[in-house]
């Protein structure tokens, strides 16, 4: 497995790829919400898919490219987030980014319909989701 591009080779196969990221490497962007895959505020990129990392076990992850919101390069899209206030308390922010990267990657110009469907799944409890979709669209442009 590779995470943010470095190999690593986890302790326990077994683990949840969530804990394992946060406790043995200290990646602490994915946070644990409802550890039921409902709320998106651990997703990362498993070769380029998001998904709900409290879900997947490391073993399932083996031969795979993980990419978490520290992976992220500093972007536009980061940017759009706090230009745009579409942060609040900031707990979804990392799953919101990550879902939004993977979006932008198939779909440079998305239509905001488009946005919606890409962040669908990833639940905010602060924001109206509005300020969001803006922020996805100006990274778009």
């Amino acid at each position: 497995m590779k995470v943010n591009g470095v190999p690593v080779t986890p302790p326990d196969p077994d683990a949840r790829l969530l804990d394992y990221l946060r406790d043995d490497l200290g990646l602490i962007g994915a946070k644990e919400g409802c550890g039921m895959g409902e709320c998106g505020s651990c997703t990362v990129l498993m070769d380029g898919v998001p998904v709900c990392s409290c879900l997947v076990l490391v073993c399932q992850a083996e031969d795979a490219d993980v990419t978490t919101v520290e992976g992220l390069r500093r972007t536009a899209l980061q940017e759009a987030f706090v230009t745009g206030q579409a942060v609040q308390c900031g707990f979804c922010i990392a799953g919101m980014v990550v879902s939004a990267s993977a979006l932008l990657a198939e779909h440079p110009d998305p239509t905001d319909e488009q946005i919606r469907a890409g962040l669908e799944g990833n639940l905010c409890r602060c924001t109206g989701y509005g300020a969001i979709v803006r922020a996805v669209r100006e990274a778009a442009r």
